[in-house]
């Protein structure tokens, strides 16, 4: 069976030849295993071509059956559009006219607006002024801004099937409203605003995710399986399951619906701890579930999780990539695995994968092994 038949045959809810094996890398881990490659941190995350060649070495390096493409929209032209490059505490640092990126080895860039745009007043009567009128950033983190191009915004996912030869699942990205608010208005306003402003928060919402809708139609209309929805922060430590219910199920809800009218997979990716809301979740439609962080990380237990929602979802985790990954030994970490393998393989529609990225400072051979156990254990 072809990696890709494999990945499908789980998101399809059933069993393959063996327990898929496909992981999520974290932009720090790409630059840690990319040292001699020749693609800086600046390539890996401005050149579509050093990008897709990253992706590729790290799939064949790690033998997952899918590859993960978390950015796209790469511009063309963005040497012709950084005025200089320097060096700040050793890390690259590239100066836009707008703004300057700085790129270290272990994390997500940052950016420095030169006119830093500041937080958006809820109280503003001009607020919807301020969004944008075309969805076109991807916010990566608070301080990490990912711009997408108008210039053949696809050519990543072309590079990728060309060189693939369609043998490999390879999924899209796109963030979910939620991170768009918050990003929009800051953490802390946001988070209030949804209590004392809640219609001027739901209106937000809608024309973020009009945005994202177009842009998600656009990823589907590639050679692709699937495409994952980030939702990092609708978990327990940051809203409720009413605010859950009230300000990210609407509206997640539509990304699904517009996957699935292109006859694609979704998947909702949302760290930390989401026990006491895998039903709502699965309410939204979507096709699959990833991270299902165990503790102390999360509290989702896997056996528990397929016993709640896998006849509806396909799961893709939970390994804990930080405490058994990269503190545990060696011993312990076979052991983990295998009984992440023995629970998943009782249950159609299991994916083996960390439960969020790999840590940046997890040594290969480990990561080696997920694909290594369930070539020897994870056999239907």
């Amino acid at each position: 069976m072809l990696p890709r038949e494999r990945l499908i045959k789980a998101m399809e809810l059933k069993h393959p030849d063996r327990v898929p094996s496909m992981s999520q890398f974290s932009i720090g881990f790409m630059n840690h295993q990319l040292k001699g490659k020749d693609i800086s941190p600046m390539e890996l995350w401005l050149d579509a071509d050093k990008y897709a060649e990253a992706l590729l070495f790290l799939r064949e390096k790690f033998d997952f059956d899918g590859i993960l493409v978390s950015i796209h929209g790469h511009d063309l032209r963005w040497r012709d559009k950084v005025r200089k490059i320097e060096t700040e505490k050793g890390y690259e640092k590239a100066i836009f006219n707008d703004r300057e990126e700085i790129y270290p080895e272990d994390d997500l860039p940052m950016v420095r607006f030169h006119e830093h745009p500041g937080e958006v007043s809820l109280e503003d009567p001009d607020i919807f002024s301020y969004l944008p009128e075309k969805v076109n950033y991807v916010p990566a983190s608070r301080e990490s801004h990912f711009f997408i191009s108008d210039e053949d915004p696809y050519r990543i996912f072309q590079i990728l099937k060309d060189k693939t030869l369609g043998r490999f699942s390879i999924h899209g990205e796109v963030t979910s409203p939620l991170d768009y608010l918050l990003n929009f208005l800051g953490y802390e306003n946001a988070l209030t605003g949804m209590m004392i402003a809640s219609d001027t928060c739901k209106a937000i919402l809608q024309k973020f995710t009009e945005g994202i809708v177009e842009m998600t139609r656009g990823i589907c209309s590639q050679d692709i399986d699937a495409v994952k929805i980030s939702s990092p922060f609708a978990g327990m430590g940051f809203i409720s399951p009413e605010m859950y219910k009230e300000f990210e199920l609407p509206y997640l809800s539509q990304i699904v619906r517009a996957i699935h009218d292109a006859g694609k997979f979704s998947y909702i990716h949302t760290c930390g701890k989401i026990n006491d809301r895998l039903e709502m979740m699965s309410q939204s439609g979507a096709t699959g579930l990833e991270c299902l962080d165990p503790p102390p990380i999360g509290n989702v237990k896997l056996d528990e999780a397929f016993a709640r929602i896998g006849n509806r979802m396909f799961i893709k985790g939970n390994i804990d990539s930080v405490n058994t990954l990269l503190k545990d030994n060696d011993d312990v970490i076979r052991q983990d695995l295998l009984t992440r393998i023995q629970t998943g393989m009782r249950y159609s529609g299991f994916i083996l994968s960390t439960a969020c990225s790999i840590a940046p400072g997890v040594k290969a051979e480990r990561v080696r092994m997920i694909t290594q156990m369930v070539e020897k254990y994870g056999v239907y």
